[in-house]
């Protein structure tokens, strides 16, 4: 099976997850056995601080906020195993998200010592 980095890319919810649509939290709840269902399984997984917690380094300098100043943020991200492409996207739709999109992205293949 091949691994993919799936980033959530979501607008925030106003005074954080505790303030989430009900419909939201349970459709996270219920997401690593949907993935399981598709056959694929989910390696690990992060959610993140909102936005504005972000610091971005470029070229030495430090700077307050994400690299990117948009109304989407990265929200999380998990690495996810499934057959192929397809699969992974196929997976991908159904990744419960805060008024966004998912993006997918093959993983390298570790060189063999």
């Amino acid at each position: 099976m091949a691994q993919f980095a799936v980033f959530i890319y979501e607008a925030e919810i106003p005074g954080g997850w505790e303030n989430a649509p009900r419909e939201l939290l349970e459709a996270h709840e219920a997401f690593p056995g949907k993935v399981e269902e598709l056959g694929g399984k989910i390696l690990n997984g992060l959610a993140l601080q909102p936005a504005g917690t972000a610091r971005s380094v470029r070229d030495g300098a430090v700077g307050e906020g994400p690299f990117a100043d948009t109304r989407e943020s990265i929200g999380g991200a998990f690495v996810l195993e499934a057959k192929d492409l397809d699969h992974a996207l196929e997976i991908a739709k159904i990744v419960p998200v805060n008024d966004g999109g998912v993006e997918v992205r093959p993983l390298f293949d570790a060189p063999e010592a």
